[in-house]
This record gives C-alpha cells, sequence and structure tokens, in this order.
C-alpha cells in the first residue's frame, strides 16, 4: 500500500470530509486501495463501479447523449461520473475513471492504455486529466488506480491546505 492512501486519509478525517468513486476501467481497484488503509471507513462514503454505459446512466446520471456524443471514454464522461458520484453519495470529494484497459478495444484516436479521470468537490471543483498508460491490462489499471488517487490527494493539499507541492 502506498503512503499516498494513508496521507489522503488522515487529511480527510482531519478535515470530517468523505470520499467516494465511481470506477469503469479499474473495476473497484481505487476504492480497494482506499479501503486497504485501516480506518478507511471514516472517510471512505462508497464506491460505484459502473463498467457498462447503462450503469452510467443508471447510478450516476451521466447523461445518455453526453456518452452518445462523446463515448465511455471522454473527459466529459470522467467529469459526469465524479459529478454523478458525488451528488449520490453527498460526499465532499469525488473521483472517477474511465479507460482502455486493453488488451483490446484501442483505435488510434485512443488507443489501449488512454484513460480519463475526474475529480469533483462540494466545492464545486470539477476537472479531469488525461493519460496513455503503457503496459498490459493489469499495468494500465494500476497506474490509473495511482494516479487517481495521487489527483484527490494533490486538489486536496492544495485547496484545503494551501499546499502547492507534489
Amino acid at each position: 500500500m502506498d503512503s499516498t492512501e494513508r496521507t489522503l486519509l488522515a487529511i480527510l478525517k482531519n478535515m470530517d470530509m468523505t470520499l467516494s468513486t465511481a470506477e469503469s476501467c479499474t473495476g473497484g481497484l481505487i476504492a480497494k486501495r482506499i479501503t486497504d488503509v485501516p480506518g478507511s471507513s471514516a472517510v471512505f462514503d462508497r464506491g460505484f463501479i459502473t463498467y457498462s454505459n447503462q450503469a452510467k446512466i443508471d447510478m450516476l446520471g451521466v447523461p445518455a447523449d453526453l456518452l452518445e456524443k462523446h463515448g465511455a471514454v471522454s473527459w466529459q464522461t470522467a467529469e459526469a461520473m465524479a459529478q454523478g458520484a458525488l451528488k449520490n453519495a453527498r460526499s465532499h470529494v469525488a473521483v472517477s475513471c474511465t479507460g482502455i484497459a486493453g488488451p483490446d478495444g484501442g483505435s488510434e484516436e485512443k488507443p489501449v492504455g488512454t484513460v480519463y479521470i475526474g475529480v469533483a468537490s462540494s466545492d464545486g471543483y470539477l476537472n479531469h486529466f488525461h493519460h496513455v498508460f503503457q503496459g498490459d491490462r493489469d499495468a494500465v489499471r494500476l497506474q490509473t488506480a495511482q494516479q487517481a488517487i495521487e489527483h484527490v490527494h494533490n486538489h486536496i493539499r492544495k485547496v484545503y491546505l494551501n499546499d502547492e507541492q507534489d
């Protein structure tokens, strides 16, 4: 387990904030890494695993027309997933991911390893991060989970602790 998870959870606990996840390509790996930390129940509210488009629509309120226009693997979908998790979990911070872990499913425009991570918080913050990870399916999923946790950690440190360092 990485110390980033421990640090993030300690900060959230000290600030009396909660975290939720909305995952597609990682299938719950982000939530697993968070809940591997003892005491995580004090801040981790819930995780949504929304592998299909219908699950994204039903569980997170991602608009069907957004999925039709931009596709499941897009920054628009990542942001909508994060917003949906934030709203439906009533948490303070939410992180989402959608991508192509492989080994197939990629295209010239969106090759295997393409991932979008969304972060939303109750203060109105909404952002997305685009990555193209290398490696096999497991490697892409592991890198996605790590980056998602780091993006949330960096947001919390910057906005709530006024800490601009990485």
